[in-house]
Formats: C-alpha cells, structure tokens, sequence
C-alpha cells in the first residue's frame, strides 16, 4: 500500500514521518519525499490517526488522485533540482513525463489549473533557490553553478535570478557576507 503526503520536501519531514509511523505500528518499506510503501494496508482508525499527527507538523495526507498527482510533480522536481547532482540531459517535459508516466500536456495542465503557475515557473523558482544555496556556500563560481543547473550561460543565470529576486547574484552574495559581519560584531 502507499500513501501520498503534501508538504514532505525535506530530509527532517522523512524523519518525521518514520516516527510518525514507529509510533502507530505501522510498518513500511520505504519513505521518500512525499511518498510511504507501507508492507500492509492499514485501517481507517490507523489512516485517521496518522493524518492527523502528520497535520500537527503541518504536513497532510493525501486522499484525491489529482492532489496526489501534483504533490508527484512537485516532488520529483524538487529531488530533481535540490538532491540530484546532476540535472537530467533531457528536457524537463521529457524527464517528468518519463518518471510519472502521464502525458505532459495533462500533467501541466492540471498542474497549472491546481497551482496557478507553470510547471516550468516551478522549475524556475526551485532552480533559483539552489543557485542561492549554492551562492552562500561559495564554494562553486557563478559559472560553475550555471553549467551545474543547465543554463545556457552564467549571464543567462544571472538575468533569471534577478528577474525573480530582485537581485544580481553578486550583490545576493555581498548581503549574506554584511549580515554575517553584522552578527559576528554583536
């Protein structure tokens, strides 16, 4: 049996989660973001029970196969773009289209339709997140991160994150360093 669960995007919701399920004898194979295979059905009491302790750490369980659907499309891009090393070669379409098995014209529809953006702005928005991730461990230049997220240039990069930050990446990165000053020197 499997579950589907809104909101679980993070390492620390899994853990959660697992406890969540320890905690009701609920046995499962695996947990991954958004998802549990449990090894046996369980019942309305158990399913009740678990619904409403993972809403108290503001995650939901999922009932309707469309809500399911999207929490899918979220999911797998947000691993895609935040735990792959490596984004796909293919595009993007492609990619979720292949991994979920539905047309991609349905699947951005009905994302569209539920979420009001895009599938390809979710994608933006998630890439412009890694790239300020990536931008505060300083480890990687600008055009580095750039060839790491598949933009066709770091100008290409550095026009989308401003376009959606309000930002130049450099003057994203002098901000970090300023308030770090300003704590160091409290």
């Amino acid at each position: 049996m499997k579950l589907y669960i809104k909101y679980m995007v993070s390492l620390r919701c899994k853990m959660m989660v697992k406890e969540e399920l320890k905690k009701l004898g609920i046995r499962h194979f695996v947990v991954e973001l958004g998802t549990v295979d449990l090894h046996e059905k369980i019942s309305e009491k158990q399913r009740k029970e678990f619904a409403k302790n993972l809403l108290r750490s503001g995650l939901e369980l999922l009932e309707d196969k469309r809500s399911i659907l999207i929490e899918k499309i979220k999911n797998l891009i947000i691993e895609m773009v935040h735990y792959e090393d490596e984004l796909p070669k293919t595009n993007y379409s492609d990619y979720i289209s292949e991994k979920l098995g539905y047309d991609y014209t349905y699947l951005a529809n009905t994302f569209s339709e539920v979420k009001g953006i895009t599938i390809q702005q979710f994608i933006i928005l998630h890439k412009i997140e890694r790239v300020k991730e990536l931008l505060l461990y300083d480890e990687l230049s600008l055009s580095e991160i750039s060839y790491k997220l598949h933009y066709s240039s770091a100008a290409h990069l550095s026009n989308q994150f401003k376009k959606v930050t309000g930002l130049t990446p450099s003057y994203y990165k002098k901000l970090k360093k300023k308030r770090n000053q300003n704590l160091e020197n409290l």
